[in-house]
């Protein structure tokens, strides 16, 4: 059908709607308007039919469709003066949407997407915004493909018939329990709908990172959407619960698996109990099922908070007496002072834990759409005025009560017109219908939402102008600050929002301070390039005092980190080979380095520069390692990737093809790290516990030889670096589907900083996934005295075996393999030595395999500190020691075994142990350090 283009510009915007909606109803079976002309924020929705119900799309029973009624607008005749209107979502776009192809090789393959997202950390997780512009442009109300998205990792995979199956729970202090299906959810509340702006606690955060480099990765201005929200009341389903006295807080957990365990957060009770707060236990966005990427089958919905608190894909509902202790409610969304830097903050766990800088309402914020970054005005074609316009928000229930635009660096203000198209829902009829939930705004003060705002600006003004700025205030009169206040997260960024204004040949031209995308730069980039200091207070410009007074800018990220003479090509193929190889390869931004003469100094150790062996690490380095980190990389840079392989890197492929295998019946690899999943933790003494992973499935063998040891890996609570240690498991080898770890907490003190590793393993909880890589190691017992060394096998009689503290772990599993078996003669001198008793670890297992068999070994156990009680060995671990107990090297003679020394422990005790069987004749060949 041909339409013919109408006008729109010379309809007045305030005539009848009734006369509009005849002049658009010949045109088109059903519209929505978003913005009439500029500025207009009053969508108008023109439908030829009622619109489709939720249990239509939903499928759900008859009993939940009378349960829920039927959805509906209650519009009255677009035809009929005086009809109630209101903004409805704007339509999908369904052609567009579709499986992305960055998707396909990563867990959330199953989820249909919008292409014009923007992806803010990488192929995965899945973290993005809209472009600003497009999100302004859907007007109030925004679609579920351009709502914005913060994922921490994979999403939840429910199946729709699955949806009303799905069950959370209302638990801790409780009178009565509740264990809830979503149909129950349904079927036995009360259903509201209202609109909610979600706003991510790092909108804007860019520019922070820009300034200098924060933990979290740079959200530009459209971190924020807004959507009409379905569900239940969650202070109906808490008064069913009946909350014990001493009940202050309310937590939540999702189903999502992370490296730190599920996500967790909570909000206090008496905000969950406040009907205007409006927090809501969600199941509908926009007229139909919550999508995947919004918390499919039901989350929560938390009003003029931040969007970290809005937990998706609901499982837990826990009510206790202090704050939630999940990880992730601790180390995440936050506002530390501005003093307490990245590194710092590693060493500051009471900071982290002080809930006085934790996030809950937002903060007042603002920002321009149009003029859009690199919008360009024509000065000839005639324009008197420009019409600015934008977004603003507030938290905790405010109102943005003025937004106020200025011209010549806050020395003088204009008012800008502001429209909250949340007020056109007051205004429905009492008991309205919307998505089958009652319209549930009318009576509410409080505000949930962004308002829309717009300035008509002489085009002479603009002319003169080196830029403008826009800040808003809230009717408890907190205004945007004009600087920045820089913390180690980087959230809550919500400074005054500068747009320059270039001068160019035929008009002008508006550059925003940063952009989401790679590829494109704000003015803030290109002040930071040019050596300009960004924290002066003049936005990076010269001031005079700086001409006499330099003034030192903050660390530039930008460094190279290549060497300018190489120009060697090399092939993905060639990378490729050097996954988990002696000599790793890996790349960083398409060039290629070579970590091997760095595999002794590296801050992490060795098996950080391992683990990354033939990957591409782009994105974990840039955005762990400090400035002069990145200054070292030109001395083991040697290469880049040819154009061909830069292609397949640039198309989402990985640079090691994930392997798509049935379950494997061994769960180590050697090459590649697998997931297990933390299960237990039994503590054993005050500061060592026994940690237990489930494996991939019950009937997996962990496939370790006795007398190697693996690679475990995982993300550092505090600093969110990169851990990589050696580990001994005490499992059996033979044992399925689980891997003990023995794992002594070193903890900090005063003195000393304490181990990472240790400390956090102490601090993930249950349901933490860790990496595992391996087998490792030298050297393998085979059993019955065959040993295997560096591939040479070799035949023992007698195994001297040292160890202190957790060195006991690998003589603990070839000491068990020898006395496990009543075949092998091998006699074992076991000498442990340890500070005090209660450190002595796995000393009732060793005590046990020596009972009755005291003719094939002998076990020692070496005290520092001993009690009065100690009746055995007290001292060091030195050559007095070895050359009481252990007797001289006895040379083999022509086809007998021979002896070995094998040695685990701190550094100092190898060191005594190497240089004492020396002195006493021993031959380094047979001394075997683990």
């Amino acid at each position: 059908m041909r339409v013919q283009a109408l006008d729109l510009e010379l309809i007045p915007i305030k005539r009848s709607r009734q006369t509009l909606a005849s002049i658009l109803s010949v045109a088109f079976p059903i519209i929505l308007l978003h913005d009439i002309r500029p500025g207009s924020t009053h969508p108008i929705l023109l439908p030829p039919t009622p619109p489709a119900t939720v249990t239509e799309s939903r499928g759900f029973t008859s009993d939940e469709k009378s349960a829920i009624g039927t959805p509906s607008c209650n519009i009255d005749n677009p035809g009929t003066e005086g009809s109630r209107m209101y903004p409805l979502p704007p339509p999908s776009n369904p052609n567009n949407n579709k499986v992305q192809q960055e998707d396909l090789k990563t867990p959330d393959k199953h989820i249909v997407r919008d292409p014009r997202l923007i992806r803010l950390t990488g192929v995965h997780p899945f973290n993005v915004e809209p472009p600003l512009s497009d999100l302004y442009n859907e007007g109030f109300l925004t679609s579920k493909d351009l709502h914005y998205v913060r994922n921490h990792g994979y999403v939840p995979k429910v199946e729709d018939d699955e949806v009303m199956d799905w069950e959370f729970t209302v638990e801790g202090m409780v009178e009565n329990p509740i264990k809830m299906s979503v149909a129950s959810l349904v079927k036995d509340y009360e259903q509201v709908t209202y609109p909610v702006t979600l706003v991510c606690a790092g909108n804007r955060r860019k520019e922070q990172n820009v300034v200098r480099k924060t933990k979290g990765f740079s959200w530009g201005a459209a971190g924020l959407s807004t959507a009409l929200w379905t569900g239940v009341l969650i202070r109906n389903v808490l008064t069913r619960a009946m909350p014990q006295r001493g009940a202050r807080y309310v937590c939540f957990e999702g189903a999502d698996k992370l490296p730190n365990g599920c996500y967790g957060t909570s909000i206090k009770l008496n905000w969950c109990m406040d009907p205007n707060r409006g927090v809501m236990i969600a199941h509908g966005m926009n007229g139909e099922p919550l999508p995947p990427d919004h918390g499919k089958p039901v989350r929560i919905i938390i009003p003029g908070q931040i969007g970290g608190r809005s937990m998706k894909w609901l499982t837990r509902i826990i009510l206790t007496e202090a704050p939630s202790d999940n990880w992730y409610h601790i180390y995440d969304n936050r506002v530390l002072p501005t003093t307490v830097d990245p590194e710092q903050s590693a060493n500051l766990p009471d900071v982290w834990k002080d809930e006085r800088y934790a996030i809950y309402d937002l903060n007042t914020n603002s920002a321009p759409a149009y003029p859009a970054h690199g919008e360009r005005l024509d000065l000839n074609n005639g324009l008197e005025c420009y019409n600015l316009r934008g977004y603003a928000y507030s938290g905790g229930g405010k109102r943005i009560t003025r937004v106020e635009i200025t011209l010549d660096k806050g020395k003088t203000w204009n008012l800008a017109n502001i429209t909250y198209s949340e007020d056109e829902y007051r205004l429905a009829p009492e008991g309205e219908q919307l998505y089958g939930g009652r319209l549930d705004v009318s009576w509410r003060e409080s505000c949930f939402c962004w308002c829309f705002w717009n300035l008509e600006i002489p085009v002479a003004a603009l002319q003169t102008a080196d830029d403008f700025m826009v800040r808003a205030m809230d009717e408890g009169m907190m205004v945007q600050p004009r600087d920045m206040y820089w913390s180690v997260l980087g959230m809550m960024n919500n400074p005054w929002f500068r747009v320059v204004i270039h001068k160019e040949a035929h008009g002008l031209r508006f550059e925003h301070p940063t952009q989401p995308t790679l590829s494109s730069f704000g003015w803030m980039e290109r002040v930071k390039k040019t050596g300009d200091n960004l924290t002066n207070g003049y936005w990076g410009e010269k001031v005079s005092r700086e001409e006499q007074d330099e003034v030192k800018a903050m660390p530039d990220e930008e460094i190279s980190i290549i060497n300018q003479v190489i120009h060697r090509n090399i092939t993905i193929d060639e990378l490729r080979k050097h996954e988990g190889k002696l000599e790793p390869w890996f790349l960083v931004n398409g060039q290629v380095y070579d970590g091997t003469k760095f595999l002794e100094g590296h801050p992490g150790g060795a098996a950080s520069i391992f683990g990354a062996a033939g990957q591409d690490v782009t994105e974990e380095f840039m955005a762990i390692h400090s400035e002069n980190a990145k200054a070292m990389m030109s001395d083991y840079h040697i290469g880049s990737l040819d154009k061909a392989s830069k292609g397949i890197v640039a198309s989402g492929e990985p640079v090691v093809p994930a392997k798509d295998a049935p379950p494997r019946a061994t769960f180590l690899e050697a090459k590649s790290w697998s997931r297990a999943i933390l299960s237990t933790k039994m503590r054993v003494s005050h500061d060592t516990k026994i940690i237990t992973f489930t494996l991939e499935h019950p009937d997996q063998v962990i496939g370790l030889p006795v007398g190697q040891h693996l690679m475990m890996r995982l993300l550092d609570p505090v600093s969110r670096d990169t851990i990589i240690r050696s580990y001994t498991p005490i499992s059996e080898v033979t044992e399925k589907g689980k891997l003990h770890v023995l794992v002594k907490v070193y903890y900090d003190t005063p003195e000393c900083k304490g181990g990472r590793m240790t400390q956090a393993l102490d601090s993930i909880s249950v349901g933490h996934w860790v990496d595992f890589k391996g087998p490792m190691g030298k050297f393998v017992y085979l059993g019955r005295g065959l040993c295997s060394v560096s591939g040479v096998e070799r035949r023992v009689k007698r195994f001297i075996m040292v160890c202190a503290g957790t060195g006991i772990t690998p003589i603990f599993q070839v000491f068990r393999a020898v006395m496990r078996d009543s075949g092998d003669n091998t006699f074992c001198l076991v000498l442990d030595g340890n500070r005090v008793e209660e450190d002595i670890l796995c000393k009732k297992e060793m005590d046990d395999m020596v009972l009755g068999q005291e003719h094939r070994c002998r076990l020692l156990y070496v005290l520092t500190k001993p009690g009065p009680d100690w009746k055995g060995l007290k001292g060091r671990m030195g050559k007095e020691l070895f050359e009481r107990e252990v007797e001289p090297r006895r040379p083999p003679k022509e086809g007998e075994h021979g002896e070995m020394v094998l040695i685990c422990g701190p550094e100092a005790m190898q060191k005594s142990v190497h240089e004492s069987f020396l002195g006493m004749g021993w031959k380094g060949e047979d001394l075997l350090f683990f």
